[in-house]
């Protein structure tokens, strides 16, 4: 006579399975409390709004920098995302990096970066993932450089600064994604641009 199956098995997995959907409830409902309220919003609020208890919170996340480092990480990612797609893309250089720009744009309510007015981290994965960011929007713009739609001056800095300022809109801006879009489409028009040179030095991380 066989013995019945185990069940600590497909029990674990549920558990674990609940844990990371509690874990992306309380990372989305973080994302627009400090987006909203600012860094030091209640861990409290954030619990609540997420639809968990407190401890549940602290179990994920034990201490603020721990859970404004993930926030940080799970934005990098994302951008990270949009950087590998456009490093994959065949089209022209030009109209990879439109969209991602306009990308950038559409996702900018899941961003908390530094850049975005998020708390500066400082952590090896962090870095790691800025330097990975980066290297993609190289691969862009070498590819532009090669066939002569992209000028020799243009730095991935340069992509990630305007990025940045298009994902937070003006005060008041009656519909900002299609402004924002404008003020991208004429950032990438300059980009191919080959005189004159761009004024002032190259940003640098260290500068940004």
């Amino acid at each position: 006579m066989s013995e019945a199956p185990p069940k600590a098995q497909p029990i674990a997995q549920r558990l674990r399975s609940d844990a990371a959907a509690n874990r992306e409830r309380i990372l989305a409902a973080a994302t627009i409390a400090v987006r909203r309220d600012g860094e030091k919003v209640p861990m409290a609020t954030i619990a609540e709004e997420a639809g968990v208890g407190i401890g549940t919170v602290y179990r994920h996340y034990p201490t603020r920098p721990a859970l404004l480092a993930a926030l940080t990480l799970r934005s990098f990612h994302l951008v990270l995302e949009h950087a590998r797609t456009a490093a994959q893309s065949d089209e022209p250089a030009p109209t990879t990096l439109t969209r991602f720009l306009e990308q950038t744009i559409a996702a900018r309510d899941e961003f908390v970066l530094p850049l975005h007015g998020g708390p500066v981290i400082h952590d090896e994965k962090i870095v790691a993932l800025q330097s990975e960011i980066r290297n993609l929007l190289e691969q862009v713009l070498a590819r532009g450089r090669r066939d002569g739609t992209i000028r020799p001056d243009a730095t991935p800095i340069d992509i990630i600064i305007t990025g940045a300022m298009l994902a937070q809109p003006l005060p008041h801006a009656a519909d900002w994604d299609q402004l924002a879009r404008r003020q991208a489409r004429i950032f990438i028009a300059g980009l191919a641009a080959t005189d004159p040179p761009l004024p002032g030095s190259r940003p640098t991380r260290a500068r940004r």
